[in-house]
C-alpha cells in the first residue's frame, strides 16, 4: 500500500471512527438513559431531542401530576386545604424533582420545600387566572428564580379564589441528562484515545518499523557490515526504498568484493611480470657479463650472445606491453578503431603474416577461407589481429609435439562469421576448460619459466571479442590439441524505404 494511500486512510480514520463510534455510543446510552427516565418517572415518548431540550423533559414529569392536581381541585378544593393531603401529595412531586405550593387569596398556605428555596419564585407567581392555556404546558420564571411552573385555579368552598403551583426547578438538570452528559464526554474521549492507539499502532508497524529496519541496515553499512539483507515488507514507497538501499548495499559488497579481487589479482600479476621478467633479465645480464668477460671471443659466438639478448628484450617488451593492456582493459580504456572490413581481405592478409612468422618457427601452418566474397563485418582490425596473435602465441607456448602444427580457418554462420584457430599441441584438461580465460589462470601450476607469460593474454582475447559484440569458446583434448573459436556479427546494410 502506498505511503498516500496510507495518509488518506488515516485522514479518514481520524475522522470517521470518532464520528462513528460517537453515533453509536450517543444512541446506545441515550436509550440507556431513555428507558431509565421513563421508567423512574413514569413517562412515556421520550426522545434523544429531550436531552438537548431539559425543560420539555422537566415538563413531562409532572404532566401526570398536573392532571392530578387539576381533577382534585375540580372534584374536591377543600382538600387541597388539608395538610395530610398535600403533604401526600408533595411526596409523589419530590419524585418528580418538584414540589407543591398552594395560595389561598394572596397567602401562601403550603409550601412543599423550604423557605429558601421559593423565596426568588414566590413573588413571580402568576396572579389567578393568569396562566390561561399555558398551565399544562407550564411557565418560566427566570431570574433568580429558574423554575417551571405549571398553575391550576380553584374556588375554595367560602368562595375564596385559590392557586396550587406545581414547581419544578430547572437550574439542575435531572440526573439522568446530566449522566448521560457525562458518559457521553467520558466515551468520546475513550474513543478519541482508541482511535489514536489504534493509528499509532498502525504507524508503527507501516512506517516506524521499516525506518527501524532501515536504520539498522545503514549503521550496519557504515560501520563495514554488509553481510545482512533486508527485505521490504511492503510494496509501497517505504517498500521501495527499502529496495534501492538493499540494492546499494549489494553494489557496495560487488564492490568491496571486486575490490578485493582487483587487489588479489593485481599482487598475482606483479607476482607474474615479476617472476616472467626475472628470467630475460637474468639471461640479459649473463650474456652481457660474457661478452664483457670475453667469452664470446668468437664472431659466432658473439653474434649468437647477441641475438640471445636481443630475444629477451624481445620478450620483456612483450610482457610491458601485455601490461599495459591489462590496464587499459581494467579500466574499460582500450582504444578501439572500428571500421567496416571485408573478411577475406582481412584474414588473408593475417595468414600471410602468420604463415611467415611460422615458417621461422618451424611450425606448420594451414589456412582455409569458407566466407564468399563481399561479406563484411565491423571491427577493429588491430583488436582483431592481437586476438588471433594471442591465440596463435598460446598454442605456440604450450606446443610439444616435434612437428607443430596450426590451422586457421575462417566460416560463415548466418548472421556470424566463425573464426577457428586449430593446434596439435598437448590440449588442455576438462577440468581446466572452463577457466582458461580468467585472468592469471595457468593450467600449468609449476609455472615452468620457460613458457612465459603473464596469465592475461587469454582473458584479454575474451574482453576484446566480447566488446565486439561477439562471444569466445574452445574445445580440447589432451595429447590431441585445442581448438579456439570466436565469432564475429556480420555487416549488414538496412534498405531505407522512402
Amino acid at each position: 500500500m502506498k505511503l498516500k494511500t496510507r495518509l488518506i486512510i488515516a485522514f479518514l480514520t481520524v475522522i470517521l471512527i470518532p464520528v462513528l463510534l460517537t453515533y453509536l455510543m450517543v444512541c446506545g446510552l441515550s436509550r440507556y438513559q431513555i428507558n431509565s427516565i421513563e421508567k423512574t418517572y413514569e413517562i412515556t415518548g421520550t426522545t434523544v431531542k429531550s436531552f438537548a431540550n431539559s425543560m420539555q423533559v422537566l415538563s413531562r414529569l409532572t404532566e401526570k401530576p398536573y392532571h392530578e392536581l387539576d381533577e382534585l381541585a375540580k372534584e374536591d378544593s377543600e382538600q387541597l386545604e388539608d395538610a395530610t393531603c398535600l403533604e401526600k401529595f408533595n411526596k409523589k412531586l419530590e419524585k418528580k424533582k418538584a414540589y407543591l405550593l398552594v395560595r389561598k387569596g394572596t397567602t401562601i398556605i403550603y409550601m412543599g420545600t423550604d423557605i429558601d428555596n421559593v423565596n426568588h419564585v414566590i413573588p413571580q407567581l402568576p396572579a389567578y387566572g393568569e396562566s390561561g392555556n399555558t398551565s399544562e404546558n407550564g411557565v418560566y420564571l427566570g431570574g433568580e428564580a429558574q423554575a417551571l411552573v405549571k398553575q391550576v385555579d380553584f374556588l375554595y368552598g367560602d368562595g375564596e379564589q385559590g392557586s396550587a403551583f406545581i414547581v419544578t426547578d430547572v437550574s439542575n438538570m435531572i440526573p439522568e441528562v446530566q449522566e448521560f452528559i457525562v458518559d457521553l464526554v467520558m466515551g468520546i474521549l475513550m474513543v478519541l484515545v482508541l482511535t489514536a492507539l489504534l493509528l499509532i499502532f498502525w504507524i508503527y508497524r507501516a512506517v516506524m518499523q521499516p525506518l527501524g529496519k532501515m536504520q539498522c541496515a545503514a549503521q550496519n553499512i557504515k560501520e563495514g557490515n554488509l553481510d545482512f539483507e533486508l527485505r521490504p515488507a511492503a510494496d509501497d514507497e517505504l517498500g521501495r526504498l527499502c529496495r534501492d538501499l538493499e540494492e546499494m548495499r549489494k553494489r557496495l559488497k560487488d564492490n568491496a568484493e571486486e575490490k578485493v579481487k582487483y587487489d588479489k589479482e593485481s599482487k598475482e600479476l606483479i607476482s607474474n611480470i615479476s617472476h616472467d621478467l626475472k628470467t630475460p633479465v637474468t639471461a640479459i645480464k649473463g650474456y652481457a657479463e660474457g661478452i664483457m668477460d670475453g667469452v664470446a671471443d668468437t664472431p659466432e659466438k658473439m653474434d649468437k650472445y647477441i641475438r640471445t639478448i636481443y630475444n629477451k628484450a624481445n620478450e620483456m617488451d612483450l610482457l610491458i606491453n601485455e601490461l599495459t593492456l591489462y590496464s587499459k582493459i581494467d579500466t574499460n580504456r582500450i582504444p578501439y578503431n572500428f571500421n567496416t572490413l571485408s573478411v577475406n581481405e582481412y584474414f588473408n592478409d593475417c595468414a600471410e603474416d602468420l604463415s611467415l612468422e611460422m615458417e621461422s618457427k618451424n611450425v606448420e601452418f594451414g589456412y582455409f577461407n569458407y566466407v564468399a566474397s563481399g561479406v563484411q563485418v565491423i571491427a577493429d582490425a588491430e583488436q582483431i589481429k592481437r586476438v588471433i596473435h594471442n591465440i596463435v602465441n598460446n598454442s605456440l607456448k604450450y606446443m610439444d609435439k616435434t612437428k607443430g602444427k596450426i590451422n586457421l580457418r575462417v566460416k560463415d554462420v548466418g548472421d556470424f562469421i566463425q573464426v577457428e584457430v586449430e593446434d596439435n599441441g598437448k590440449g588442455i584438461a576438462a577440468k581446466d576448460l572452463p577457466n582458461i580465460f580468467d585472468r592469471f589462470y595457468r593450467t600449468d601450476a609449476s609455472r615452468n619459466s620457460s613458457k612465459g607469460g603473464s596469465g592475461i593474454g587469454l582473458s584479454i582475447v575474451k574482453k576484446i571479442i566480447e566488446e565486439h559484440g561477439g562471444k569466445i569458446w574452445a574445445t580440447s583434448r589432451e595429447e590431441t590439441g585445442t581448438t579456439m573459436y570466436f565469432v564475429l556479427r556480420k555487416y549488414q546494410e538496412v534498405p531505407i524505404h522512402e
